[in-house]
């Protein structure tokens, strides 16, 4: 990782074995990459999440069996993942988004 990259934190465990297939997964690597290198992503890989806070988006990663979605916030220092999920409906569910502010808090607090 060169200098500039921004780490990736997971607050919440880890995935040992993404639950995406090989081209989902090789595409959420190369996303999360160039997030990491500071490049903004807009649409159609990444949206802004208001709703769960400030810096907050939803990167977009489409797989034969399901449309999955990494809840990420992007800070100064780092790219914070607060969840990934199969997205079954429109709407993120009312669960995921008070874990991920949940998730986010205590990362603030812990960063203090």
């Amino acid at each position: 990782m060169a200098k500039a990259d921004k780490p990736l934190v997971w607050p919440h465990g880890e995935i040992k074995t993404p639950p995406f297939a090989t081209e989902a997964r090789i595409e959420a690597g190369v996303l999360l990459r160039r997030l990491q290198r500071g490049e903004s992503l807009g649409m159609p890989h990444s949206r802004p999440m208001p709703v769960i806070g400030g810096r907050c988006h939803e990167l977009r990663v489409r797989d034969r069996t399901a449309n999955w979605r990494i809840i990420y916030r992007t800070d100064g220092d780092a790219i914070i993942i607060g969840e990934v999920f199969a997205k079954k409906t429109r709407t993120t569910p009312k669960d995921v988004i008070a874990i991920c502010q949940k998730r986010f808090r205590e990362y603030d607090d812990a960063c203090k």
